[in-house]
């Protein structure tokens, strides 16, 4: 639905994007904060009327903790499985924005190194938060209060039961997020895949109606409600949050140890509010976005590209033989020199050798299953190219050779004689041409702001474009913008916030991870794909009298390392082979 607000001709400044994972970046302030609010213009504005779009269902938008947000619309949803004590019910929600992801170890460590969180309890067999090799896998050992303080640090909350739920099943209610197909290892990240957590990017064919990752497995998530068992018999249809006291709170979807038949995304169980695990973590709502000034300093990135080629030759690769070893069984590939691969089927392992001069892939999975390895062209294949790549920032800053990292340098509204500097798009207002924020060379506007189909360009999600991100005017700005995240102040000068204790800017956002050999943020993960790449089919025969190696693992975390054959007991505290 299109609504009307109020545009000033200089539009669109830019919040930071990406910068080294190990630099914390502080909350936005919640109330007035007269150390880090700018002064408050006299002269007030003129503006012109303009329409927009508005956020849709399902857009996202990159937040100030790297994080990406999903918008939810207000509306109607059905809620509860429909028996016992969740009776199935329409519940209507007004609009919010909600984490695509669950907190991750990258994000939460900002807050800690900002002196805002409490560090998570180092479960068993999970790494170190700060290892930046786990950086975009979901934090966990946090109780309720430690995740209920990150959100409010970044400007948000947990999410209630009934939010969480909508934002997980969609208005019509699926069974699981991605729909109603039984659960498998493609989908999610539960007992039989891994046997431990995973990047919480890996499973995309899970997302839920409206795009978010991981509502079933992986890791429980803590919500805002306290927990009733029979809260459904009174709760209100409007805008639920629970009971009002209790003694326990709820945690929600399910994690990497649970059992298949425990994922129906309407589940709710109870846990104490200073209960730890190492599978439940969390994700906020951020019901009201406000408009916070930039920052004046972010790490460059080097854009995604590579683009495959319709006329590349898929590699030569095929299965030349199966077998089985001590139990288990093995399926061998021949693959072509200079072809990469990647196994695309969890709880599957490959490694290579050369033998006889040919390059073989021996992989291995549970017995008696089939699953799939892709194997491609390196030049042409549907990774991001980078090679030749130099580190570019998002529109609104320059960048600083010497150093690596982008200034903010805020330009002109009136397009010169060449048009609008990349990044930015031209767009008439009032009867004018202006620049106005576009997308960023990875396609997304910079952190703040979402894309408004019928503005074109990038707005902040409460509709105040009047905001001129990426615009030089400091009397606008000073009138718009709500004031700076704390520790750090506004420069009215420069326009944007400023650290008060060195280079303490955000990190690198989801997918991406700060190369110190480049200074800038380079890809982390991606699948590949496209016409360069080829599918093989693994078909792991089913082995007899298996050799039990497990029982000699007296770790935790070594057995779990070997989740293919050996599972961990915890009642008794020893590892012993999976029953195929």
């Amino acid at each position: 639905m299109k609504r009307l607000t109020w545009i000033l001709l200089g539009v669109v400044l830019i919040l930071a994007a990406c910068a080294p994972a190990s630099t914390p970046i502080s909350a936005p302030t919640i109330g007035p904060s007269p150390t880090s609010e700018p002064p408050t213009a006299v002269v007030p504005p003129t503006s012109i009327p303009v329409s927009l779009a508005g956020p849709q269902a399902g857009s996202t938008m990159t937040w100030l903790d790297g994080s990406q947000l999903v918008y939810v619309p207000a509306g109607d949803f059905v809620m509860g499985l429909g028996y016992g004590t969740t009776p199935q019910k329409t519940i209507s929600l007004d609009s919010y924005w909600i984490y695509k992801t669950d907190v991750t170890n990258k994000m939460y460590a900002q807050c800690v190194a900002a002196g805002n969180c409490a560090a998570p309890a180092q479960e068993l067999g999970t790494p170190d938060y700060i290892n930046p090799d786990y950086g975009d896998y979901p934090v966990v050992g946090v109780t309720w209060d430690m995740a209920s303080n990150y959100c409010q640090w970044s400007q948000g909350q947990l999410p209630s039961e009934a939010q969480w739920e909508k934002a997980a099943r969609g208005p019509g209610g699926n069974v699981y997020p991605w729909g109603n197909d039984k659960p498998a290892c493609d989908l999610l990240n539960i007992q039989g895949c891994l046997g431990h957590t995973s990047g919480v990017n890996d499973y995309p064919a899970g997302k839920s109606p409206y795009g978010l990752l991981d509502m079933a497995g992986n890791v429980f998530q803590w919500v805002n409600d306290f927990y009733a068992e029979n809260y459904y018999d009174t709760m209100p249809a409007l805008n639920p949050t629970g009971p009002v006291s209790g003694d326990m709170r709820v945690i929600r979807g399910s994690s990497f140890e649970s059992e298949a038949s425990q994922t129906l995304a309407g589940v709710r169980r109870p846990a104490a509010p200073a209960y730890t695990s190492r599978d439940v973590g969390f994700r906020c709502v951020v019901p009201q976005p406000k408009v916070i000034a930039p920052y004046c300093q972010t790490s460059s990135y080097l854009p995604i590209g590579g683009a495959p080629s319709a006329t590349c030759q898929a590699p030569d690769a095929k299965v030349n033989g199966n077998y089985c070893a001590g139990g288990s069984g093995f399926t061998t590939i021949d693959i072509p020199p200079g072809a990469v691969y990647e196994v695309q089927t969890k709880g599957y392992t490959c490694s290579e050798a050369v033998v006889n001069g040919q390059r073989v892939l021996t992989c291995s999975g549970p017995n008696n299953s089939s699953g799939e390895v892709t194997v491609c062209n390196s030049t042409c294949s549907g990774a991001p190219n980078t090679a030749n790549a130099t580190p570019v920032c998002d529109p609104g800053y320059s960048l600083n050779p010497s150093t690596g990292q982008c200034v903010y340098a805020p330009i002109t509204s009136q397009p010169g004689a060449a048009g609008c500097p990349a990044g930015y798009n031209l767009i008439e207002r009032g009867g004018q041409k202006v620049c106005a924020v576009g997308l960023n060379q990875n396609g997304q506007c910079p952190a703040g702001l979402y894309f408004d189909t019928q503005y074109g360009a990038c707005v902040p999600p409460s509709g105040n474009v009047d905001a001129p991100f990426g615009i030089d005017n400091s009397g606008r700005a000073a009138q718009t913008y709500q004031g700076c995240a704390p520790g750090y102040s506004y420069d009215q000068n420069s326009q944007c916030c400023t650290a008060q204790t060195g280079p303490t800017y955000p990190g690198c956002p989801l997918g991406f991870k700060f190369d110190s050999t480049q200074n800038t943020c380079v890809p982390t993960q991606v699948r590949l794909s496209g016409p360069g790449c080829v599918t093989v089919s693994l078909n792991i025969a089913k082995c007899s009298q298996p050799v039990d190696v497990c029982s000699k693992i007296t770790q935790e975390a070594v057995c779990l390392r070997n989740s293919y054959a050996c599972e961990w007991n915890d009642k008794v505290g020893i590892c012993s082979l999976k029953k195929k």
